[in-house]
């Protein structure tokens, strides 16, 4: 278990004088869209939100460069009224999908929270949030609700923090390995993250004798076992391969490579472990090179629940020094760093669409949807909101990987028609009615639900290796 101690210097990602919320505009838009949305599911309705607070950026409909844009008081800022989801073609909502009168008020609460936090007006902002812990409960059958208990918990840790002027995250591995596996099983977004880079990389490693896999952040190793298997019937036989793991705790690293290595024995393969048990951004990128006649492929699931990789700059000169073959990199279609005010807005848009994707096919009761909302989702949250932002580590922060991996010079490879089919394959698994639904456009591919983008896993290679 890994605890850190971050020194938070006075309230942090404070706003500027440049900032572009303005705080009686935000109470106008939001008193207009609350009596302009009685129904609908809360996902619906922050698509409105974030188009409305960033319709006048060129840029607002490319996630990678949202930001957050003043609202003209000479302009009717009041949604449009958009076709009903089943006018679109769209399964009909549940009950338990729809925010209500009563939703709105806590979302409205909620969105007048962040404001007050972003001018570091924390009495008034822990008012709000007292009254929104008395309104809103994660087990309640509103998605809304639940949406807004964890981001009403996140903000009051964020809260704390700024008067405590210390943050100690600590992060619970095993609770969210249990949890991970959980989302595994009833969604298809880890499937789609698995099986896409796993396809790109089994066409990286075709006919090659010798192979070098390294995982940024290879928690258990659930991803590898499939890949092996695959690898081990190939006509011309199987690869040496070896495997490097990042991770933070050296007892959980040992115990993965002893069941990858188990599982490869039996299917008669050369493997070989290699644990680190640092961040691939604070360690020297010496210390991880290529063997000469190997083949490398660099993984990335990238995620929210902790810093994985450290100083992003280090991690790149990382990549930059192993020249690999391929770079599979997963990412969530989310802004994760930036401005307080920026990260809500984008957060909240995010995990509104996850939990309405999840409320959709499970009971409000249902035990792995309340071990991944808690879990994984409700952990998330709290590290974007109460944890995360560059004041809080010093540390510069890409806002998106795939744009600084073309501006080094690394190359994309387009994701193959078999990676696409396995995504398919992996979506026949869940029913059509639910919503999930997959995008290729840009040599990507994206995994979303109900129009709205989710993940996204790209391919990339060294220049120097292209033929």
């Amino acid at each position: 278990m890994m605890k850190s101690n971050l020194e938070v210097h006075g309230e942090l990602d404070l706003i500027q004088p440049n900032e572009p919320w303005d705080c009686n505009l935000m109470g106008g838009y939001l008193q207009a869209s609350h009596h302009y949305h009685t129904g609908g599911d809360l996902s619906e309705f922050m698509d409105h939100v974030v188009k409305q607070l960033s319709e006048t950026s060129p840029a607002a409909d490319n996630l990678d460069s949202f930001s957050v844009k003043p609202l003209s008081p000479h302009v009717d800022h009041r949604p449009r009224k958009i076709p009903r989801r089943d006018e679109r073609d769209v399964t009909t909502k549940t009950p338990d999908q729809t925010i209500g009168d009563q939703g709105l008020r806590m979302i409205t609460l909620l969105l007048e929270c962040a404001v007050a936090i972003s001018v570091e007006n924390l009495s008034e902002a822990n008012r709000m949030l007292l009254e929104l812990t008395q309104m809103a409960s994660p087990y309640s059958s509103s998605c809304a609700e639940r949406v807004v208990a964890y981001f009403t918990k996140a903000m009051a840790s964020r809260v704390m923090n700024s008067w405590l002027r210390t943050c100690s995250p600590i992060v619970p591995y095993k609770s969210i390995l249990s949890s991970f596996q959980a989302f595994n099983t009833i969604s298809p977004y880890i499937k789609f993250a698995h099986f896409t880079a796993n396809q790109t990389i089994l066409e990286a490693f075709h006919q090659k004798d010798v192979v070098h896999i390294i995982d940024l952040d290879i928690m258990h190793g659930l991803q590898w076992p499939a890949l092996f298997h695959i690898l081990a019937t190939r006509p011309e036989g199987p690869p040496l391969i070896r495997l490097t793991g990042f991770g933070s705790s050296m007892d959980a690293l040992e115990e993965t490579g002893r069941q990858l290595s188990s599982f490869a024995k039996r299917l008669g393969m050369s493997f070989e472990f290699h644990p680190v048990a640092k961040r691939s951004g604070d360690i020297d990128p010496w210390m991880v090179q290529s063997r000469h006649g190997e083949t490398v492929a660099v993984h990335w699931l990238q995620h929210s629940l902790y810093d994985a990789t450290g100083p992003d700059l280090q991690t790149m000169r990382l990549l930059e020094l192993l020249s690999p073959r391929v770079i599979t990199l997963v990412e969530q279609e989310m802004i994760s760093c930036g401005s307080f005010l920026d990260r809500f807005v984008g957060s909240l848009h995010y995990y509104s669409t996850l939990f309405d994707s999840l409320g959709a096919s499970l009971a409000c009761d249902d035990p792995g949807r309340q071990r991944v909302e808690h879990g994984l989702l409700g952990r998330e949250i709290n590290n974007v909101l109460a944890i995360g932002g560059p004041a809080r580590s010093g540390e510069e922060k890409f806002v998106s990987w795939r744009m600084e991996l073309a501006q080094r010079g690394f190359v994309q490879v387009p994701m193959s028609g078999n990676a696409m089919a396995q995504a398919q394959l992996i979506l026949n698994m869940f029913p059509a009615s639910l919503g999930y639904g997959i995008l290729q456009g840009d040599g990507t591919l994206r995994l979303g639900w109900k129009e709205t983008g989710l993940y996204t896993a790209s391919a990339w290679t060294a220049p120097q290796l292209l033929h």
